[in-house]
């Protein structure tokens, strides 16, 4: 991953990362008994679990998953459909007007893929998504990867590289397929 930090088996900051996990869990729990219709209960759930304000016009289709929350930074006006899973230990942040649709991963850690250093630890990379980004259903982002302004991703586009501004991307790995307007 671009960008990408190793959090050693045993160290403090690893020991941090992880005592946030159950609580943000526990956060996802209750927010996922919530019914769609509760938007204020749903806002107050989610400033919970990101330990900030709910933005302006934020609107979440329960249930969601994430495995940290106060990694998570949302603009105003974003959209999140049911069933996605925000591992946010390396950081997401999601710019103003993003739609994300149903059963999107944003997948900001994880571990080395050399088996002698898989279980030593995990490492992570931020990912950012600018501003009025279209996400479609199933999609993939892994950590390190920057959403330009105004792209799309294609429902089930496994997302490796940076996406320019403007641009449809889809596949496996995603691809620029052409520039959107």
């Amino acid at each position: 991953m671009k960008g990408e930090r190793h959090l050693p088996r045993g160290s403090d900051e690893l020991r941090r990362a992880m005592a946030g996990v159950p609580r943000a869990f526990a956060c996802c729990e209750a927010l996922n008994r919530l019914p769609y219709a509760d938007q204020d209960a749903i806002g107050r759930a989610w400033a919970e679990l990101t330990g900030r304000p709910t933005p302006a016009r934020f609107r979440l289709v329960p249930p969601l998953h994430s495995d940290h929350g106060v990694d998570l930074r949302v603009g105003a006006d974003v959209f999140i459909n049911h069933g996605c899973t925000l591992n946010d230990i390396g950081g997401i942040e999601i710019g103003d007007g993003t739609m994300i649709g149903p059963n999107v991963s944003l997948i900001s850690s994880g571990h080395p893929t050399a088996v002698a250093e898989r279980r030593a630890g995990i490492v992570f990379a931020e990912i950012v998504i600018g501003r009025d980004v279209w996400i479609g259903a199933g999609a993939t982002v892994l950590g390190g990867v920057r959403i330009g302004d105004g792209a799309v991703v294609g429902a089930a586009a496994v997302v490796t590289r940076d996406v320019p501004p403007a641009t449809l991307v889809a596949g496996n790995p995603a691809r620029v397929l052409r520039p959107v307007g």
